[in-house]
């Protein structure tokens, strides 16, 4: 009788801005390099070990939208856990961990478009959408929970 070997486990903690304007939002969507290619988030990603959340979301919000950003507080935190395959195919058991911050936009940045800084990363788009149109979109599931905490505050 063979066992299986548990699939490794990964865990993966994350800032994410949450950014809008005039009734947008402003969103990323996943590239080609990804497996979540078309899939719709907030910009963000990872943090690096040993590097301050509100750094990592400085860094990973220019690289994904040419935007210099000012992180305000932490608005909520998410979660996702699967078990399932990555982009190579090898199956793992992943935690995510979403810090969701409130931020604004620095004035050096208030008259620039989004566009995508990093080339040949996880990023395809960078753009302002008007948050009634983006809750139709096809979301990662931390951008929806943010979403989420929108409307609860129109409520």
């Amino acid at each position: 009788m063979t066992v299986d070997a548990a699939p490794p486990e990964r865990q993966r903690i994350a800032a994410y801005a949450l950014l809008t304007r005039d009734g947008e939002v402003l969103l990323t969507q996943m590239s080609s390099r990804t497996r979540i290619e078309g899939r719709w988030t907030l910009p963000g990603g990872g943090i690096d070990h040993g590097e301050d959340p509100r750094d990592a979301l400085r860094r990973e919000v220019y690289e994904e939208t040419g935007l210099h950003i000012a992180p305000g507080r932490v608005k909520d935190v998410h979660a996702t856990h699967f078990v399932g395959a990555r982009h190579d195919g090898v199956v793992e058991n992943y935690h995510g961990i979403h810090l969701i911050f409130d931020a604004t936009i620095e004035e050096d940045s208030t008259d620039v478009e989004p566009h995508v800084v990093e080339k040949n990363g996880s990023t395809a788009i960078a753009a302002w959408v008007p948050v009634t149109k983006a809750v139709g979109l096809e979301l990662l599931s931390a951008a929806r929970h943010a979403l989420g905490l929108l409307e609860e505050e129109e409520q």
